[in-house]
């Protein structure tokens, strides 16, 4: 991925980053395969929510920001392995992860998590259903007692549900009706269930200097209402009240 040197803030921060932790480039840890929040556009470039996000962040805070692709079931040992600095990548926060890493305030509110299926009427406790895994809907699901196959990726658990390996795919809602565009196979039930307490952004526990700049600059996005202008853009989950 190609380095972006972002230009100066507008707005001021309290807490600034002197580079006193060691970041000459702060690296940027997203998945790259969970649309809208973060994917690969056509240029071979990290795009959607995140990349907005995660671009106007560096911005205030006045950073040079580069961005790293990283599979899901590793993004937690590889960035406390220092193979980058942040994680942006729709992790929802969990007191489990939290045990591991520091977050960021939320930057967006917990989405719903849905069910698509291929039948409308599918009785979901009794059901085989597909997860992204180390997330927390496959968390949710066995801790519920019910019948849980994991996948590494999300496009996986979807195939799974198409080709017969599991009833219903749980994922965060966002993600699940972006899949429905163009296709009528699976439908999405009307089932929700609501799970973790928002999304932020990881940093390792050494780093407290970087979690405190980016926490500013979320908090003055909040603010100024441009972070809520981000989440209806890309309708990935519910506004800030």
């Amino acid at each position: 991925m190609k380095n972006i040197v972002l230009a100066t803030a507008a707005v001021a921060l309290t807490s600034t980053m002197a580079l006193a932790d060691g970041h000459s480039v702060v690296r940027m840890g997203t998945e790259g395969a969970y649309a809208p929040w973060n994917f690969i556009n056509d240029a071979g470039e990290v795009d959607g929510f995140e990349r907005e996000l995660g671009d106007e962040l560096c911005a205030r805070a006045e950073l040079t920001c580069e961005w790293v692709t990283n599979e899901w079931d590793s993004i937690i040992p590889n960035l406390v392995s220092g193979n980058y600095d942040t994680i942006i990548a729709g992790m929802s926060v969990t007191a489990e992860r939290d045990e591991i890493i520091d977050f960021t305030q939320a930057y967006t509110p917990a989405d719903p998590s849905a069910y698509l299926a291929l039948d409308a009427d599918l009785d979901i406790e009794g059901a085989v259903v597909a997860a992204q895994t180390g997330t927390i809907q496959a968390s949710f699901i066995a801790d519920q007692g019910w019948t849980v196959v994991e996948f590494a990726t999300p496009e996986e658990t979807l195939a799974a549900v198409r080709g017969g390996e599991a009833d219903a795919v749980l994922a965060d809602q966002s993600f699940l009706a972006g899949a429905l565009e163009g296709q009528s196979e699976l439908v999405m039930l009307e089932r929700k269930e609501v799970l973790g307490g928002g999304v932020g952004m990881g940093i390792r526990e050494s780093d407290t200097e970087l979690r405190e700049t980016f926490d500013a600059a979320i908090q003055s996005m909040k603010d100024d209402g441009t972070l809520n202008e981000l989440i209806v853009k890309w309708e990935v989950a519910s506004t800030f009240e």
